[in-house]
């Protein structure tokens, strides 16, 4: 299980308005640069509920508890524009305009804050490369929490166990089933550095007299998906299967399972993470230089210091991995 990955700006696109556009501008405007740029972290709805906020320490702020004599819009205006040190929340300056820092704070305390989560914003649309989201309809009950994830297979319907796999193969990276209801034997996620959206999870036509689409999982992934295959190992040595599995736990989060961080996540992080296989920038590196890294993180970039949760001996595993897998580093 990856910790303290850090998430700072996903998902391009817009998703669907609660504001009639330009009604008003500011709060419109605001909005779709909150879906831009915040969502991933802070929620949809601003309550913080995300698989990304589970990974990070401290977690991301939940708006919609958030105190209104603090949270104004100047306020959130300066976090944007500085940052928080040691959190997630980096400096946001250079990327949005002051204009738009204040539009999303505008929307931020309106929606979320003053309105306390009465309003919810969407990110499944045909923009956003989610047409037609009712065929996902089977895994809803499981994203809902109606369902629960601790609930014994055998007593699940064939549609209900469709929806399962469904879930746990696309939806759970963003529907965070960490409060599942069933409480006596709560589920503990296993990384899964995939790529999503898979827009076209369900492609095969209905099968004669059947309502019910071949799920599909392979032939319907996004373009990303070629990042998320580790590459094969020819007769490793226990170190670099140490190293591969270090780092496809804890790192192809962000820099893909090839190591290039051309997976989804890793392509709206700002800055991209580092392509761990480009020549351009691993011809300078040493294993010294890279287990520091590791070890330190890197200042005003989403890559966290990992001193606190990997043990030397782990790092060195994951150097050797990269050095003998991604790119020739010397000794």
């Amino acid at each position: 299980m990856p910790s303290l990955v850090i998430f700072i700006l996903l998902i391009c696109g817009l998703s669907g308005n609660v504001y009639a556009a330009d009604k008003p501008p500011t709060l419109s405007t605001g909005q779709k640069i909150y879906n831009e740029r915040c969502y991933f972290c802070h929620g949809y709805a601003g309550d913080a509920q995300t698989v990304a906020a589970s990974f990070l320490v401290p977690p991301p702020v939940n708006f919609t508890r958030a105190d209104a004599k603090i949270f104004t819009p100047a306020f959130i205006v300066s976090v944007l524009r500085k940052g928080e040190p040691s959190t997630a929340m980096q400096s946001f300056a250079g990327i949005l305009t002051e204009a738009e820092m204040e539009q999303v704070a505008q929307f931020v305390v309106d929606a979320f804050v003053q309105r306390n989560n009465l309003i919810h914003t969407y990110y499944h649309t045909t923009e956003n490369g989610w047409p037609d989201h009712q065929r996902y309809a089977d895994a809803f009950p499981f994203a809902t929490g109606k369902i629960s994830m601790n609930q014994a297979v055998e007593k699940l319907t064939p549609a209900q166990l469709r929806g399962r796999d469904l879930f746990l193969s696309g939806c759970v990276i963003c529907h965070n089933r960490g409060d599942d209801p069933d409480t006596k034997n709560p589920v503990i996620w296993e990384a899964r550095p995939l790529s999503y959206p898979r827009n076209h999870y369900l492609t095969a036509a209905p099968e004669p007299k059947s309502e019910a689409p071949k799920l599909d999982a392979m032939t319907s992934a996004s373009p990303y998906l070629l990042h998320d295959i580790p590459p094969s190992l020819n007769n490793p040595s226990p170190t670099v299967l140490r190293g591969q599995k270090l780092f496809q736990d804890n790192c192809a989060f962000c820099h893909a399972a090839d190591g290039t961080g051309k997976n989804w996540i890793g392509s709206f992080l700002e800055p991209h993470p580092r392509n761990l296989r480009d020549p351009a920038f691993m011809k300078n590196m040493s294993r010294e230089k890279l287990a520091t890294t590791i070890r330190e993180g890197v200042l005003e970039t989403s890559m966290p210091a990992w001193k606190s949760v990997l043990s030397e001996a782990e790092i060195a595993a994951i150097v050797t991995y990269i050095a003998e897998v991604f790119y020739p580093i010397a000794e």
